[in-house]
Order: structure tokens, then sequence, then C-alpha cells
């Protein structure tokens, strides 16, 4: 691979980041930028909107390694619409990070597969309106973002596609 490549997954909890994300790292061999917050949140029964701040800091550090080809399965999208939704607001500090964030391509998966039980996830029930948030936020932004949805194949298809179209410019 000649080109220097980095994509991120975003959406709504359930909604097939990771899975997508791993597959991703498989087939192209790629450094794969795990989720911060499951990390830093395992063990906590709580946590508060400035441990939101921590987690964007360690997740944004996560990203800095030298690679090929990086693949993360989440990115500040998520922590900004994770902050609105919880605590009705977004620090200065994580949209800071969220404007110094730099991907190639972001992957706006749609939570049209079934929910998965998982216990640092919150919000069974309104996936559909966290999507919303996350579009709505991320045509805002004029971030460089393609919606994915469908079954497991479709998906795989049109991130496959996507990233053929990056390494060909």
């Amino acid at each position: 691979m000649n080109k220097r490549i980095k994509i991120a997954f975003t959406g709504p909890e359930s909604s097939g980041k990771t899975t997508l994300a791993k597959q991703i790292v498989q087939k192209f061999k790629a450094t794969y930028c795990e989720e911060f917050a499951r990390t830093f949140l395992e063990g906590k029964t709580s946590y508060t909107q400035k441990d939101l701040d921590l987690i964007a800091e360690g997740q944004a550090k996560s990203w800095d390694v030298e690679t090929d080809f990086l693949v993360a399965d989440t990115e500040m999208t998520v922590i900004c619409i994770w902050s609105l939704y919880k605590y009705g607001i977004i620090s200065d500090e994580i949209l800071n990070l969220f404007s110094k964030q730099q991907f190639d391509l972001l992957f706006l998966c749609r939570p049209d597969i079934p929910w998965e039980f998982d216990v640092l996830r919150e919000n069974p029930e309104n996936r559909e309106e966290l999507f919303d948030l996350y579009h709505s936020f991320l045509l805002e932004k004029k971030q460089n973002f393609v919606l994915i949805e469908g079954n497991e194949q479709q998906r795989l298809s049109i991130v496959e596609t996507a990233i053929a179209s990056l390494l060909k410019n």
C-alpha cells in the first residue's frame, strides 16, 4: 500500500461499528484502534461529563500510531453525541478534539441490525433517534462520510467499495 489511509466507524451503540472495523482490519491487514471508552469504563458503575473529556483525550491519543492503514472503531462524533444526549452539552475539549481529528473517511452505521446487550450500552430503545443526531451532526460539520446499512454482506461491500476508491485516489 503506497498511500496512508485512516478511516473510522461512527454511529449509535450496537450498530455494527466494531464488527465492521475488525473485518476490514483482517481483510486489509490494517492497524486496529479500539474504543478507548471500553477500557476507561471497565469496572466503573457510573461516570460524569468530565469523564467524557478524559475518554476523548485517550481516544485521540490512540490514533497517534505510525501505520499505512488505520481503522478506528469509533471517533469523536460518538463522544460528541454521547455528551450532548446524556448531559445536554459538548465540552470545548471534546469539540476541539473533534475539529482536530483527521480521517480520510467516516462510515456512519445505521442501527438496522438487532441490538445486542452489553453492560456498557445504555440506549436499546432509541437508536434511530440517536442515528438521526449523528447524521445531522456529520452534515452540519461537513464531514466526509458514507452511510452503512443493510445486512452484514451489504455493509461490508459498501465499506470495501469506499476503501477501494480511497486507494485509487
